[in-house]
């Protein structure tokens, strides 16, 4: 009877120390992180590009996994939009169907996210296992540039490259920007290119703070060459905290139009129609928080102001432009191209851009920047060219091919 009671109690223990070891395996950390990421949907739509479009209820989306997000009253709108936001009738070329509501994501093909839900795009097993590790999937690795301090002997540090427009030596509340679409094609899977504003403050040391917001393609995160619209926020440059999308627990989304990291559609094409996105970020001066608007309708969440410490109060630097990684495959220069892959000085058409590029003042008044500098380090390899027009307001065209014959 003992021996019987043993060798049970052994067989219990072996099943035990199997289970224990079972939580532990690589397979099992996966799918405890997808469900952490997938919350439990009202509705899902197949999008015609592969991805699946979860409807989920507002407070079950991953913002309030954040400790400081559990008690937190959700805001439904910003007390405040920026004065001067509707003072012109310039829309987005994707966006002049007044009658009914324009094409601005491939999913919408397939249906809409009903009121009250929000539309996340569903991780998938293969996105977390593309990633370096669980704890860096959606996450960048590098901080951003600092124009004001250019080293030479440090042109590609970390393998990022940008052509950028940027205003400093202000207090910012904000800034928006209308942004040209395109499909920049990519050599490398672990390279992306994309296109974007930044709102910064603190130094470029351990402390910056960062919100961000364009438009990428990055095969590495989603598994395709789409161009796809994306959001980062960070608060230590990049280290500990933030992410891109809702990947992780930080903007609260409040609208079921838009998803973060879905696929834009249209695209823009070379001599052919031209397609932008509109895109505005702003600090609400009640709350506090840093509000999200898309195009001229969709206001679409917040950062919570307490998820950052300089920009608690406001931005200390704005940049505008386009980004890519240079992964200097064969030890050459990488052929990823920015924007649309051609030169600023090919001009519309052919050439990327962004126009009517604004700041917030400390008043909520959106304004032309002033004193726009620009910064690229490697002009034969991607530019950037501004000016100021009527039409356009403050503006500039930027991009590259990446590797020529000026750019080995």
């Amino acid at each position: 009877m003992a021996a019987a009671w043993v060798l049970a109690a052994a067989a219990a223990l072996a099943l035990w120390a199997a289970a224990a070891e079972g939580a532990r395996s690589p397979a099992a950390r996966v799918h405890r992180h997808l469900k952490r990421l997938n919350k439990p949907a009202v509705k899902s739509i197949e999008s015609p590009d592969g991805d699946i479009i979860d409807c989920v209820h507002l407070s079950h989306q991953p913002a309030f996994d954040h400790p400081l997000l559990k008690n937190h009253t959700l805001q439904m709108r910003p007390a405040y939009h920026p004065e001067g936001l509707y003072d012109d009738d310039k829309r987005s070329v994707a966006s002049d169907n007044a009658g009914e509501k324009p094409m601005l994501q491939l999913w919408h093909q397939k249906g809409r996210c009903p009121e009250g839900t929000v539309p996340i795009r569903r991780t998938k097993k293969d996105d977390l296992l593309r990633a370096s590790s669980l704890r860096r999937y959606g996450r960048k690795r590098h901080t951003a540039v600092n124009p004001l301090s250019i080293d030479p002997n440090m042109l590609n540090e970390g393998g990022h490259q940008h052509a950028i427009a940027y205003v400093e030596g202000d207090k910012y509340y904000g800034a928006k920007a209308t942004i040209n679409v395109w499909e920049p094609k990519i050599q490398q899977p672990n390279e992306f290119s994309l296109s974007q504003l930044w709102i910064l403050g603190g130094s470029f040391g351990e402390d910056l703070n960062s919100i961000e917001a364009g438009w990428q393609v990055s095969p590495d995160l989603y598994g395709d060459n789409n161009t796809r619209l994306f959001t980062y926020w960070t608060s230590d440059a990049y280290q500990a905290t933030g992410c891109y999308n809702i990947l992780c627990s930080g903007f609260i989304q409040i609208n079921s139009e838009i998803a973060m990291g879905a696929s834009i559609f249209p695209i823009s094409n070379i001599a052919g129609s031209q397609y932008d996105i509109s895109i505005l970020i702003w600090k609400d001066p009640k709350e506090g928080n840093w509000w999200m608007q898309f195009g001229r309708e969709y206001v679409l969440g917040y950062w919570p102001s307490f998820l950052f410490s300089y920009l608690v109060d406001s931005a200390s630097m704005v940049e505008w432009g386009g980004e890519v990684v240079n992964s200097e495959p064969d030890g050459t220069h990488t052929s990823t191209q920015m924007g649309s892959g051609r030169f600023p000085e090919e001009g519309f058409g052919k050439a990327s851009y962004f126009k009517n590029i604004q700041v917030v003042d400390s008043s909520n008044q959106l304004k032309a920047p002033k004193g726009v500098g620009t910064y690229t380090e490697q002009s034969n390899c991607y530019d950037v060219q501004n000016g100021n027009n009527g039409d356009w307001g403050t503006y500039f065209y930027y991009g590259g091919p990446g590797k020529n014959s000026n750019c080995p």
